[in-house]
C-alpha cells in the first residue's frame, strides 16, 4: 500500500514538474476577474527554484522547491498584478468591491440601502422600520397611506466583519462613515400598505424613490397555518441565511405564520424558515395542544421516548453537561403519569409549563458523554431516540471492535476544495488520507462506512443522510485547510478543529490535543463551527482540518506519503484512545 501511495504521489509530482517545465512560471489562485472585498490578496503558485519570482516589481519570498504564497494590499475597484518569473510575465486582472453602500455623483440614495429590501408582513401594532443611506444634513421621510414617517440620522453604526474573521484574527468591526437614516412606526388594522415612497430633500432639492417591499399588515384573526414538509426544516433566528440555525423541525409540524419577509416566514413561536420547506394548510386554526402521558421503549442501542399530542407542535433541543432537554411549543401539560423504568441512559425526568404555552422536558442522564439524538413526528406523537453507548468488545487486539465510524473525505468530484502552488487540490489529499485512515481503523476492529472512495460528486445532504442513516459510534470528516482571503500570514500552520453539537465537543478536544502532541505541528485552535458536517445530531460529529493549503513551504509534508501514513495512524491511535476513555 505504501508504494503504491509513494507512487501515486510521485506521478503527480513528476506531472506537474512536466507541466511546470513547460509553463516555468504557474499561478493557480487568485484567477483573472477574481472579485472580494477583502483588504489582502494573496497569490499561490510556483516556479522552477533557480530564478526569481517578483509581483509589481516586489521580490517574493519562496520555498526550497520554488512554491511561493504572498499576500499583498490592494486597492478599491480594479488592480493588475505583474507575476515575472525570468522572462515570462503573467499579469492578473482582479477586482476589490467595497461592502459599503456608495452614494450617488449627484443627489440620492446610496445604491441597495432603502429598507425594507423585501415585501413584508407584521402583526398590527408591530414596529415596521425603514432605513436608508443619504448624504449628511439631508432631510428624509417615508410615506405610507395616511401617515409619513421621518427617518433621522443615526449615530456612527459599526460594519461587523464576517463570521470566518475568527479564523484569520481580524476579528473586529469597522466603523463607516455614510449617514444612515432610521425611523418607525406602528400600524393599529390589518391593511395592505403597499410600497413605501422615501423622499430626500437637500439644498432645495427633492427626489423621491420607491422601495422595492411592499408592507402588509396581517390580520391576527386570519393568520396562515404552516406545514414543514421537508425532512428536517432549517430554522433561523432572522429572515435570511445570515442568521444562526436553530433546531431543525421534523417533517410534518404545524404553525401559524407571524410575519413575512420576502421568502421567509416568522412562525407563532419565533422562528424564522424558508417558505419553500413548508406548505400552506387552508383553513387550519392556530395549532395548540394538550399533553397528558408521556411512555417510552427501550430498544437494543436507544431508548425511544413518545409524546402523544394532538397536533405536531413546534420543537426544540438543547443538550447540556448529563442533559438534554425537549422544549415543546404551543402546548400546555396535563401530565400526571410518566413511565420510565431503570434505564442505561437515563437517570429521572423532569417536566416544568415554563410559560402558558410552553413545556419543557428535561433528561437527566447518567453519563457526561452523550452519543446522539434523533427527533421526528410518527403522525402527531412525537418521537425523541437517544442512543445508548456503543459497546466496547474488550478486545486488546481489536480495541475498537464492535464501534462503527463514518469517514468524511471533504469535498469530491465538481467540489474540488483548495488548492496548492501546484494545483494539486484538496479533495486528492482528503481522500488520501481518509483512505489510510480507513485501513488503520479497520486494524484495530472498526467497521468503516465512507461517504465517498473515489472522487465523485456527494452532496452536504448525502453526507449528512448517510452519518443519520449509519448511526456510527463517531463520524470524522477529514480536510486540509485554507484561509479566507483577507487572512494575512501565508505561512499560518496548525490543526484546526470543528464541533458544533455539545455531544462532539470531548471527542473534537481530545483528538485534536492529541494530534498536536503526537504530530509534529502545532494547534490553531478548537471552534464551534456550524457547519454541514459537524451539524448531525444522529452522532458525534467532528471535522478535521490538516495543514493549510496556502502555506507553501508545507506542500512537500501534505504530499509526503510518510506524513500522510503517520497522520492515519496518529488519528487511529487517538480514536482508540477516546473510546477507551468514555467507555
Amino acid at each position: 500500500m505504501k508504494k503504491l501511495l509513494g507512487l501515486v504521489v510521485f506521478n503527480f509530482l513528476f506531472t506537474s514538474s512536466v507541466a511546470l517545465a513547460q509553463e516555468s512560471l504557474l499561478v493557480v489562485f487568485p484567477p483573472t476577474n477574481h472579485q472580494t472585498s477583502t483588504e489582502k490578496i494573496f497569490f499561490i503558485g510556483t516556479a522552477l527554484p533557480k530564478g526569481q519570482v517578483v509581483i509589481n516589481g516586489k521580490l517574493v519570498n519562496r520555498s526550497k522547491t520554488g512554491h511561493f504564497s504572498p499576500s499583498f494590499p490592494w486597492q478599491l475597484g480594479e488592480n493588475i498584478f505583474k507575476v515575472r518569473y525570468q522572462n515570462p510575465e503573467r499579469e492578473i486582472k482582479i477586482m476589490r468591491v467595497s461592502t459599503q453602500p456608495e452614494l450617488p455623483q449627484g443627489l440620492g440614495f446610496a445604491k441597495n440601502s432603502l429598507t425594507p429590501a423585501a415585501d413584508i408582513a407584521r402583526l398590527p401594532g408591530e414596529p415596521i422600520c425603514f432605513s436608508a443611506v443619504a448624504p449628511p444634513q439631508a432631510t428624509v421621510s417615508v410615506n405610507l397611506p395616511n401617515q409619513t414617517v421621518a427617518l433621522l440620522p443615526q449615530p456612527s453604526q459599526a460594519e461587523l466583519p464576517p463570521n470566518s474573521s475568527v479564523l484569520t484574527g481580524l476579528n473586529q468591526p469597522i466603523l463607516s462613515s455614510l449617514t444612515k437614516y432610521q425611523g418607525c412606526t406602528t400600524v393599529a388594522n390589518a391593511a395592505d400598505l403597499g410600497k413605501p415612497r422615501f423622499n430626500l430633500q437637500l439644498n432645495n432639492q427633492t427626489i423621491t424613490q420607491t422601495g422595492l417591499g411592499k408592507i402588509e399588515i396581517l390580520a391576527p384573526t386570519q393568520l396562515a397555518v404552516v406545514e414543514v414538509t421537508s425532512e428536517s426544516c432549517v430554522t433561523r433566528t432572522g429572515p435570511s441565511n445570515d442568521y444562526s440555525r436553530l433546531t431543525p423541525l421534523p417533517k410534518g409540524t404545524m404553525a401559524t405564520v407571524t410575519g413575512k419577509e420576502g421568502e421567509w416566514l416568522r412562525l407563532d413561536y419565533g422562528a424564522w424558515v424558508n417558505s419553500k420547506e413548508t406548505k400552506i394548510i387552508t383553513g387550519a386554526v392556530a395549532p395548540q395542544t394538550v399533553i397528558r402521558s408521556v411512555g417510552y421503549r427501550q430498544l437494543a442501542k436507544a431508548t425511544e421516548i413518545r409524546f402523544p399530542l394532538q397536533t405536531a407542535v413546534p420543537v426544540s433541543v438543547e443538550q447540556g453537561n448529563k442533559s438534554l432537554t425537549l422544549t415543546l411549543y404551543n402546548t400546555i401539560a396535563q401530565t400526571d403519569t410518566i413511565r420510565l423504568d431503570d434505564n442505561p441512559l437515563i437517570s429521572h425526568l423532569d417536566w416544568q409549563q415554563v410559560t402558558p404555552q410552553q413545556v419543557k422536558y428535561t433528561f437527566n442522564l447518567k453519563k457526561l458523554q452523550q452519543w446522539g439524538y434523533k427527533l421526528r413526528y410518527d403522525h402527531t406523537t412525537l418521537v425523541l431516540t437517544l442512543r445508548h453507548p456503543p459497546h466496547l468488545q474488550q478486545s486488546k487486539r481489536l480495541p475498537l471492535s464492535g464501534i462503527k465510524i463514518v469517514l468524511d473525505p471533504g469535498h469530491g468530484g465538481k467540489e474540488s476544495g483548495s488548492s496548492r502552488p501546484t494545483g494539486y487540490l484538496a479533495k486528492d489529499v482528503n481522500l488520501l488520507v481518509s483512505k489510510l485512515l480507513r485501513d488503520e481503523l479497520a486494524k484495530r476492529g472498526a467497521t468503516v462506512v465512507m461517504t465517498r472512495d473515489d472522487d465523485q460528486d456527494v452532496s452536504l445532504v448525502q453526507r449528512q443522510e448517510i452519518i443519520n442513516q449509519e448511526e456510527p459510534a463517531i463520524a470524522l470528516s477529514i480536510h486540509y485547510n485554507f484561509l479566507p482571503d483577507n487572512s494575512n500570514n501565508a505561512n499560518t500552520r496548525g490543526l484546526v478543529s470543528f464541533w458544533y453539537h455539545p455531544q462532539a465537543h470531548s471527542p473534537t478536544v481530545f483528538l485534536h490535543n492529541y494530534l498536536v502532541n503526537k504530530l509534529p505541528q502545532p494547534s490553531f485552535g478548537v471552534f464551534w463551527n456550524n457547519l454541514a458536517l459537524t451539524r448531525p445530531s444522529a452522532a458525534p460529529a467532528v471535522l478535521l482540518e490538516f495543514r493549510f493549503m496556502k502555506n507553501a513551504n508545507e506542500f512537500e509534508e501534505i504530499v509526503n506519503p510518510q506524513q500522510q501514513q503517520k497522520i492515519a495512524e496518529t488519528l487511529a491511535d487517538g480514536v482508540t484512545e477516546w473510546f477507551k476513555m468514555v467507555k
